[in-house]
C-alpha cells in the first residue's frame, strides 16, 4: 500500500510538479500520484489540495510538505545522495537550485512550459533573454567545477531536477544556446525519470489542454 500521496498539476505545464516529482522519484518514495488539470488560478481542486491552491504537496506518512523545495528537502534528508556528497559541491548545488526556485521570472513568463509544442524563435523578450544568459553562465561553471554531464558530476542530482524544467522551456522554445548547454539539455532530457514525465504528459486528455499556452501570442 502506497505511503501517501504526491498531488501534480497538468504534466503538460506544471514545471513546480515536475521538480516536486523528481525529487520524490529519485528519493524512491512509495506514494500515489493524483494530476490536478491546471486551469488558471487557484482553482476549488487545488484548493482542495492545499489551502494555498498550489501544488505540487506530498502527503508521505503522516506529513504534508508543500512548495517544491520543502519537498526536495524533505526527499534528501531520507536519501541523502539526492544532494552532493562534498560540502562544499553541496552548498553550491543548494544554491544554484534555490536561485531557480526564486528568481527567472522573466524566463517564466515569456517561455511557459508546453512539452508538446514547439515555438522556435519566439518569447525572446530582453528579460528572458537576460535570464538565459544568467542560466546559461551557471551551468556552464557548474559543468567546468564538476565535469559533468550532469550540473555536479556525473549523477542527476536535485539540483538537475530543478533545472528540468528550463530544459524543456529550452526545448520548446528554442533559443540560441551554446554547446555546452545543449550537451547537457541533452543529458537530461535522457534522463529516464524525465523520458517517463513526457510519456505521461503525451497521455494526458485532450481536454485538459489550455489555449493559452497551446496558441501563445506570437
Amino acid at each position: 500500500m502506497p505511503e501517501g500521496r504526491l498531488f501534480l498539476g497538468t504534466r503538460r505545464y506544471s514545471s513546480w510538479s515536475l521538480r516536486g516529482w523528481l525529487a520524490v522519484r529519485l528519493a524512491g518514495l512509495d506514494v500515489e500520484e493524483v494530476v490536478i488539470p491546471l486551469a488558471g488560478g487557484a482553482t476549488p481542486a487545488l484548493k482542495g489540495a492545499m489551502p494555498a491552491g498550489l501544488v505540487p504537496v506530498l502527503e508521505h506518512r503522516g506529513l504534508r510538505i508543500w512548495d517544491s523545495l520543502a519537498i526536495a528537502e524533505y526527499c534528501a534528508e531520507l536519501a541523502p545522495g539526492l544532494w552532493p556528497a562534498d560540502r562544499a559541491a553541496r552548498a553550491h548545488a543548494r544554491s544554484v537550485a534555490a536561485e531557480m526556485h526564486a528568481g527567472f521570472r522573466e524566463l517564466r513568463l515569456a517561455m511557459p512550459m508546453n512539452l508538446g509544442r514547439s515555438f522556435p524563435g519566439r518569447g525572446r523578450t530582453p528579460g528572458a533573454l537576460a535570464d538565459i544568459a544568467r542560466i546559461e553562465a551557471l551551468w556552464a561553471e557548474c559543468l567546468a567545477a564538476h565535469g559533468g554531464p550532469f550540473l555536479f558530476g556525473a549523477g542527476f542530482t536535485l539540483a538537475d531536477a530543478f533545472y528540468a524544467p528550463v530544459v524543456t522551456r529550452f526545448l520548446t522554445w528554442q533559443p540560441e544556446l551554446s554547446e555546452a548547454s545543449r550537451a547537457y539539455m541533452a543529458a537530461v532530457r535522457a534522463h529516464p525519470l524525465v523520458g517517463a514525465w513526457y510519456e505521461a504528459a503525451a497521455a494526458e486528455p485532450a481536454a485538459w489542454l489550455l489555449d493559452k499556452y497551446e496558441n501563445p501570442p506570437a
